[in-house]
């Protein structure tokens, strides 16, 4: 099983990033997804989570507003379009996935049980 990060890169504040998550090796159509970030220094945190039907998204309040998750599990992958960036929204941001069919979004890490590598987002002042 794999899930695999991109769309990732270095932007200026003010501007748009997509980030995908592409999983292979086993389907996620039912399983809660996640996006957790990781700035320098600091503990991987929670961004944003979608439930098994992408009807129910959740956002940790420092992205609310200027993040917006999605999935589609036609083409079992998740993106998170991120406007708005600022230079705290600096991390590396990886995508998960809980292994327990129709679960609910979790903020905790240890819940998840499938991971991502990583895409680095870096944003200037």
């Amino acid at each position: 099983v794999q899930l695999v990060e991109s769309g990732g890169g270095l932007v200026q504040a003010g501007a748009s990033l997509r980030l995908s998550c592409a999983a292979s090796g086993r389907t996620f159509s039912r399983n809660p997804m996640a996006w957790f970030r990781q700035a320098p220094g600091k503990e991987r945190e929670f961004a944003a989570g979608i439930d098994w039907s992408g009807i129910v998204p959740a956002y940790v309040e420092s992205v609310d507003g200027r993040f917006n998750i999605s999935r589609d599990n036609a083409k079992n992958t998740m993106y998170l379009q991120m406007n708005s960036l600022k230079p705290e929204d600096t991390a590396v941001y990886y995508c998960a996935a809980r292994s327990r069919d129709r679960s609910r979004i979790s903020t905790k890490r240890y819940e998840y049980d499938y991971w991502g590598q990583g895409t680095q987002v870096t944003v200037s002042s």
